[in-house]
């Protein structure tokens, strides 16, 4: 989030979705019966370091770190969060005095702290005791939160086994002391909140938002027939399309197989945040990527799609609408459609935190796209438009189905006979990279396919050795791969 939004949380007064908190130097004795309050409601915003009249008292320098981990590790520990809601918080100095801020979603499950359930309104946090105060809490969530949907006969063995060392190489590059990496697969998948109980009928067991996130393909077929997500460019052929990816497979794969369809169809552009290098391609689809996966609504059979037309790109999904109609990035409030998916994937590192898609993507467009909109349109559908200027489209394009697409493809199908279709599909999307992106190295190409290293590797060899691609420059400092005068008089 950025610091201008804290600022604006400051000078609110405090309401059902936000706490100032005085913490000069130790964290708040009532501070998770805040956090477990708005994670039973609607979520909110907690600062540290504000007194209640937003006046910035600051929190002691030397403690703020400490107090971070100290937050970060409580949030995760089930005896004092049940069941555990990993919280990402983040810290800032304004006006010589820092603070910290805790942005805590609303969870589809109900929690406790200190063996008590807190709920949220106006007046602060209250305990909720009777029977039927806990029952309406259990049935708001059941009714708004579907990826909470609990399958008695959903098992261990019906994931994904190779998917935990994913997630595990995941959250480390994220967070090398990330607590949930010394858990068992088991541990970490009830730790996630992908595992739960229903106080009310007695059913326990994995939930939708497991099966979507480690089940095994005909597992997530059967528990949610309609989910695909079609990935389509549109460009030349516009009643059916230039080049297409189907995907059907769990959400931690979906998201590199979407990636990856981006990467091949959409040029690139670079700019430097402070002094490092970034892909702003990178930067603003993992934001839409992300929000089409973590806020869709997966009962609803409307289909998932992105598409890459000549003059705009449209992401669109099915939607638990919260407001109707453009937001505004400047005044808007995130809401989570399906809790459990976003946290799992701010520990993966593929999402900064509720809203940072409306802000980076508004904040990035016009670095990308010259004369670039945006708009994010909420309803029963949530819409993602990015349109394009006309004389910035040749910024943007190059489809694979094009005409230099096209000849890359029959360069691929003449080096190769005898591969398998999978194969030369995956060659052709590194050599299109590569045209696209000259002089750059394994790793940079690795990031823009979201193929493996030893894959890019083991494929840039045999692009070599068909005289395809050639390395140019220092091998230790400067040089990268580039397309060989044979390649690059077939593309003329």
């Amino acid at each position: 989030m950025s610091i201008e939004r804290v600022k604006r949380l400051i000078n609110e007064p405090e309401n059902i979705r936000l706490e100032l908190k005085e913490a000069v130097g130790a964290l708040p004795n009532n501070l998770f019966e805040t956090i477990c309050s708005m994670l039973n409601r609607d979520g909110g915003d907690i600062i540290l370091g504000v007194n209640d009249d937003g006046v910035v008292l600051g929190v002691e320098e030397s403690l703020v770190s400490n107090m971070v981990t100290n937050l970060v590790n409580l949030s995760n520990n089930q005896q004092k969060l049940d069941p555990p809601f990993i919280l990402s918080p983040q810290f800032y100095q304004l006006n010589g005095k820092w603070i910290i801020h805790i942005q805590v979603p609303a969870s589809s499950q109900v929690h406790k702290t200190n063996n008590i359930i807190f709920d949220r309104s106006n007046d602060g946090d209250f305990k909720i005791t009777h029977p039927h105060q806990i029952a309406e809490i259990y049935n708001r969530k059941h009714n708004l939160y579907t990826e909470g949907t609990i399958y008695p006969a959903l098992r261990f063995e019906d994931f994904k086994s190779e998917l935990f060392t994913k997630v595990r190489n995941l959250i480390n590059n994220n967070n090398a002391t990330h607590p949930w990496l010394s858990l068992s697969d088991q541990q970490l998948l009830e730790v996630a909140g992908l595992w739960k109980r229903d106080f009310q009928t007695g059913h326990e067991g994995y939930t939708m938002a497991a099966a979507l996130l480690f089940g095994k393909d005909e597992v997530i077929q059967q528990i949610v027939p309609h989910y695909k997500i079609d990935a389509l460019v549109r460009i030349k052929d516009t009643y059916r399309y230039d080049d297409r990816e189907y995907i059907q497979t769990n959400l931690i794969e979906a998201y590199d197989q979407l990636m990856a369809f981006v990467a091949k169809t959409l040029s690139d552009k670079f700019y430097m945040e402070g002094d490092q290098r970034v892909s702003l391609r990178t930067k603003i689809f993992r934001e839409i990527v992300a929000n089409m996966i973590v806020h869709r609504e997966y009962t609803n059979a409307y289909p998932c799609t992105f598409i890459i037309y000549a003059d705009k790109i449209v992401a669109e999904n099915a939607n638990n609408p919260h407001g109707n109609g453009p937001i505004d990035p400047n005044n808007f409030t995130p809401f989570p459609k399906n809790p459990t998916i976003a946290k799992l994937f701010i520990q993966l590192g593929r999402v900064d935190e509720l809203g940072s898609g409306v802000l980076n993507v508004n904040r990035l467009i016009n670095e990308y796209i010259n004369k670039g909109t945006v708009q994010f349109i909420e309803g029963a559908t949530f819409k993602t438009i990015i349109s394009v200027s006309s004389e910035a489209h040749e910024k943007i394009g190059g489809a694979i189905g094009g005409a230099i697409g096209g000849a890359i493809k029959r360069a691929i199908e003449r080096a190769f006979e005898g591969v398998t279709e999978g194969v030369k599909e995956k060659l052709a999307a590194l050599l299109g990279v590569i045209e696209r992106n000259e002089g750059n190295r394994v790793p940079y190409y690795k990031e823009m396919t979201h193929l493996p290293e030893r894959t890019i590797e083991a494929y840039i060899k045999r692009l070599k050795d068909a005289g395809l691609i050639e390395f140019k420059g220092d091998a230790a400092q400067t040089g990268g791969y580039y397309l060989t005068e044979k390649m690059k008089s077939k593309l003329k």
